[in-house]
């Protein structure tokens, strides 16, 4: 399965820098399986795709400020780039300075210390001095970690843009850009008219944004993510499967850690790390349905919507929406995509 299946063009005048002023007011491309006509709406109009009965899945996580700038004790600045948290004092970061960092190298944040602890390839793991929350750090010294694509440093607006209206756990680097269309109105409307509403955590790395470099794609390693679905989402789950009613994910996150969590053939509560890389001919057993954004050429997340809704319907999904002009990545618009048979 080559890499240059999954490739496509678009002008960076499509790309989008900044939101929409208002959430809902992100354009939501329907594309129904078995069918190349497809329905251009307003991401407010959702509620007319759904029924009473169905189950809509959000990634509750919440961004850290992932990116600190910090200096050596000789004065050597350092830039730090969280890609996990490993336990309460420590995580797995990048560093980039002008020398290369020592392991046990102490680094200075706005009067507080972090030690290099040891390197893992490109990363290194680092831990707070006196043992004290290294989330608490990051939220303190953090700024907002906007992806590259976005080509402009993060704003006030984007300490509340660049983060969902439920997002509750501390401990991604990247939103799970698919629920930044949503806002209390709109949730409230959903849930009124009988669609229920649950969630699970799957804390976003910067990983998600690491090319394929392989051209057959079996060859690429997948990143891990923590995540974890509980009892209580895995039992909405299942009544709403046996009800014949759609569970319906937003964003591909959710659809990881459902799918992470049913590997086994059955749906069970899971907490940990995973790796999977879902690829076309990956067998879903959770999700009907998918909300998401427009993702990067030759990337895991294209692979992804490729196998839920099949790569020639999603790549000529892509080709409409570039030519009527939608906004593409985080801060852009969305689609709704149904299961292939």
């Amino acid at each position: 399965m080559n890499l240059s299946e999954f490739d496509y063009q678009l002008d960076n005048s499509q790309i989008a820098r900044y939101p929409r002023s208002g959430r809902t007011d992100s354009r939501l491309l329907v594309a129904r399986t078995g069918s190349d006509q497809f329905s251009d709406r307003q991401f407010h109009q959702l509620p007319a795709l759904l029924s009473p009965g169905d189950l809509v899945v959000v990634n509750n996580t919440r961004v850290l400020p992932a990116r600190i700038f910090a200096a050596k004790p000789t004065g050597g600045k350092v830039e730090i780039m969280l890609e996990r948290i490993l336990e309460t004092s420590g995580a797995l970061v990048q560093l980039r300075s002008s020398k290369p960092i020592r392991e046990n190298q102490e680094l200075l944040v706005d009067g507080r210390v972090l030690i290099a602890k040891k390197s893992q390839q490109e990363f290194f793991v680092v831990q707070t001095a006196d043992g004290d929350p290294i989330t608490t750090l990051f939220e303190q010294s953090g700024h907002m970690p906007l992806p590259p694509y976005v080509n402009r440093d993060a704003e006030e607006q984007d300490e509340d843009r660049y983060q969902t209206v439920y997002a509750e756990h501390p401990g991604a680097v990247a939103a799970p850009t698919a629920g930044l269309h949503f806002d209390d109105a709109l949730i409230d409307t959903i849930t009124e008219m009988g669609v229920d509403w649950t969630s699970i955590t799957l804390h976003v790395g910067a990983g998600t944004f690491k090319p394929i470099h392989s051209e057959n794609i079996l060859d690429h390693h997948m990143h891990q993510e923590w995540l974890e679905v509980n009892a209580g989402t895995c039992q909405k789950i299942i009544d709403t499967r046996r009800s014949g009613s759609r569970v319906i994910a937003v964003g591909t996150t959710v659809v990881r850690a459902l799918e992470s969590a049913a590997l086994s053939g059955e749906l069970k509560p899971f907490s940990g790390d995973t790796d999977l890389f879902i690829i076309p001919g990956f067998r879903f057993r959770i999700v009907d349905a998918l909300i998401t954004n427009f993702h990067l050429p030759r990337s895991t997340l294209l692979v992804l919507v490729s196998a839920f809704a099949g790569r020639s319907h999603v790549l000529s999904a892509y080709r409409h929406a570039i030519n009527q002009g939608y906004r593409f990545y985080s801060y852009g618009d969305a689609m709704f995509l149904e299961k292939q048979p």
